[in-house]
């Protein structure tokens, strides 16, 4: 088996935060209070009554043939009056507020809570997103191969040794603080209840990637359908494997079947392979019949591990050891199962026979119909819908992961020197083994959420991998649109090469089209238009200058053609919701981005200046139309950009012809001072510092990889290496004679 020595751990990717702290809710209105009025407002009634029969007894005692010229009659305008201000009186003192104000007040708090919607959204978003980011979909493991992520997690890491189990529903972020009020009655009933429903609806965010910390138990027991149990910890185990090196994490398996297809696929697993034991093909796979024999082969690791302590802070410098039980033979007897568990190791074990240790000291996972349960002294809980992998699967990034060696310590050469940092090439950065394998199927996916419309264009001075992300702000990009400024020699058109033979390989023209346009005579592109992606390739050659006006008229009639897509399948604001709703299972057609890369623009506004109004166009509609525009130059004549200038979100700059341009796109003169190494430059994106990066180098001729140069047909004919042919095997595999005489090193 060909490996790939010299894989070099960089420097840790800062991962994204969820926001934390609190966010402190204000209390309803409170419902109208009724103030009793005095005793001289309750008895003014009574009063009056009795007023007005003693005036009408003492009217018809003293004759009432004539009443209106009686004096007493004169009274009653002024006991009405007296009626009238005492209405008044107590309906004033009575201090309840109108039903419009109320229903005022009910609004204004219905508008509060709509707001913090808004703001509990944004911080679910990114708790989301920054756990995505930790733990991916297995399915998407593969695309971390290889590249800047695989193996970064180290021993110091909080999240070291985490792996996930599925989506489920945790707590948001930020925690919710429901106001202090006082008694109910006081409350105003309609908006209360709305409190309390968004209470309870946002202290929880659903289908977040679920993880486990493997540190925290000696033992983990999976009860359930075997077919299931299986699923999930193969994709527990790729996960495991994909972000932690060999040097910090190993994965031992026990089964009845070493060479079954249930597990024989790990044998690919770098970290499977015994760290000092070999045989005739390799590192000794440790995959064993037998819990005991698992325990002979480390005897020497696992002599001064002591027993397992929540509490204990990790040894340094010691592995962790994942073991995995899967109907291999356990007495009860072993080290790694006694009643307290080992130190650094985590059993994984599918077949019960440590459902004691589980109970005491680990946990206990019950798999039924897709979710994930954890068992208690008090029942089971249901808090994930469980990730599973096929066995066809993970022996796919298993045998990806097989070729990588980390580097040692003679291999690392001055990281830091940006004349010795070596370039990985674009296929690396992308995750693919050998760019004749290329597997549509497996790069044209389907790029969704962050990685869409995102991809790797070289490399900074330490080995750390630079993206361009031509998204919008709203969905966490840089653009839309650009602008790429680069001097005679620079590598502007590597760059561009670069640029478009990445999206090209991670996008399907379902997602991603292109418009080519070069002014300096159709070098930059060639040989790019024959992907199904190329609408067209545009060039100053005089044969094709016809072409150019039809371009002009071509993109003209896309954006209103887009326009009209939108309004007739249902007055859409945006691509984005059109295709929400296309994703949705509305009958729509697709309309993937359209990207348009105008090298030499420059040149283009001198002979035909009226693009600069298509082009500002582009700049105000293409946010919603998904229409993107990068425009590159040798020099920057900022007013040929006529308005443009404003919708340019990202900048990037090679090594320009002096410090003027150089300020003129990035705000600083460093792209004048670049070393004359074509490729070199700065990335700069809105407000934020520019960013160092060599671009990758995609013109060379093809190299095969080392595992497809290394590959020998007839080697039985090959003086001194008859029979040295073996298969890889999950058993061992013995030296013979034929290898001790090639001189086959058989110490390990």
């Amino acid at each position: 088996m060909s490996t790939t020595d010299g894989f070099v751990r960089r420097p840790r990717i800062t991962p994204p935060r969820a926001p934390g702290g609190e966010l402190n809710i204000q209390p309803p209105p409170d419902v109208p209070r009724v103030v009793p009025g005095g005793m001289l407002l309750k008895l003014l009634p009574v009063i009056m009554v009795v007023a007005v029969i003693g005036m009408l007894a003492m009217m018809f005692a003293t004759g009432g043939r004539n009443i209106l010229t009686n004096p007493l009659f004169m009274m009653f305008p002024l006991m009405m009056l007296m009626s009238m201000l005492g209405m008044f009186a107590a309906g004033g003192r009575g201090g309840g507020k109108k039903a419009a104000e109320l229903n005022e007040e009910r609004k204004d708090y219905f508008r509060y809570l709509a707001g913090l919607r808004t703001q509990v959204g944004d911080t679910s978003g990114a708790q989301r997103a920054a756990l995505a980011w930790s733990h991916p979909d297995p399915r998407s493991i593969p695309d971390l191969i290889g590249t800047r992520r695989m193996w970064e997690r180290r021993p110091v890491d909080n999240d070291f040794a985490h792996v996930r189990v599925g989506l489920g529903t945790q707590r948001l972020a930020t925690r919710l603080v429901p106001p202090e009020t006082g008694p109910l009655e006081d409350l105003e009933p309609v908006s209360m209840v709305a409190l309390r429903r968004f209470v309870r609806t946002h202290s929880v965010v659903h289908r977040l990637p679920t993880a486990v910390s493997l540190r925290g138990f000696p033992a983990i027991n999976v009860e359930g359908v075997r077919q299931e149990t299986r699923e999930l910890l193969r994709a527990m185990v790729i996960e495991l494997c994909a972000f932690h090196g060999p040097d910090h994490l190993r994965v031992a398996v026990v089964t009845a079947d070493p060479a079954g297809e249930a597990w024989d696929w790990a044998k690919w697993l770098p970290h499977v392979g015994h760290p000092s034991l070999a045989d005739a093909v390799g590192p000794m796979r440790m995959i064993f019949p037998t819990l005991a024999d698992l325990e002979t082969a480390l005897a020497t690791e696992l002599a001064d591990r002591g027993r397992f302590s929540r509490s204990a802070p990790p040894t340094p410098g010691r592995v962790h050891l994942v073991v995995v039980i899967d109907d291999g033979r356990v007495t009860g007897a072993e080290r790694l199962v006694n009643d307290a568990g080992m130190e650094g190791v985590t059993v994984l074990d599918l077949t019960a026979p440590l459902d004691g240790l589980a109970a005491r000291r680990g946990l206990q996972l019950v798999v039924a119909d897709g979710t994930v349960s954890a068992r208690s002294a008090f029942g089971t809980e249901d808090f994930a819908t469980m990730d599973a992998l096929g066995v066809a699967e993970c022996e796919a990034v298993a045998r990806r992961l097989a070729r990588y060696r980390l580097a040692t310590a003679a291999s690392l050469v001055s990281l830091d020197s940006e004349a010795t940092a070596l370039d990985p090439g674009l296929p690396a950065l992308l995750g693919i083994d050998d760019v004749s394998r290329f597997d549509t199927a497996v790069h044209w996916r389907g790029r969704t959420g962050r990685d869409r419309l995102r991809v790797p264009i070289g490399y900074t001075p330490s080995g750390g991998t630079v993206e361009l992300d031509i998204k919008e702000s709203a969905h966490g990009g840089t653009g839309p649109h650009g602008l790429c400024i680069g001097a005679t020699g620079s590598g502007k058109s590597e760059f561009l090469r670069t640029l478009v033979v990445a999206m090209l390989a991670t996008h399907s023209p379902a997602e991603l089209n292109l418009v080519l346009v070069d002014f300096k005579g159709g070098a930059t592109f060639l040989g790019l238009e024959r992907s199904p992606h190329v609408a067209a390739l545009i060039t100053n050659l005089e044969q094709e200058l016809a072409m150019v006006d039809r371009m002009k008229d071509a993109l003209s009639g896309e954006l209103n053609r887009r326009q009209e897509v939108l309004r007739a399948a249902g007055n859409f604001a945006n691509v984005t919701e059109y295709e929400q709703a296309r994703a949705a299972g509305a009958p729509l057609q697709p309309l993937p981005a359209l990207f348009i890369v105008v090298d030499e623009f420059s040149e283009l506004l001198a002979q035909k200046p009226d693009f600069a109004e298509l082009f500002v166009a582009i700049g105000r509609l293409g946010r919603s139309l998904h229409i993107h525009l990068l425009l590159a130059s040798q020099r920057l004549e900022e007013g040929k950009l006529r308005g443009l200038d404003s919708h340019l979100s990202y900048r990037i700059g090679l090594k320009t012809f002096s410090a003027n341009e150089s300020r003129s796109v990035l705000g600083v003169p460093d792209a004048y001072h670049l070393p004359s190494v074509p490729g070199s430059g700065y990335l700069k994106c809105d407000a934020g510092e520019p960013i160092r990066f060599n671009t990758c180098y995609v013109s060379g001729p093809y190299h095969p990889p080392a595992d497809v140069r290394d590959t020998v047909t007839g080697v039985g004919d090959a003086p001194g290496l008859r029979g040295a042919m073996k298969m890889f095997t999950a058993l061992p595999v013995p030296f013979d004679a034929a290898d001790d005489a090639s001189g086959l090193d058989t110490t390990g």
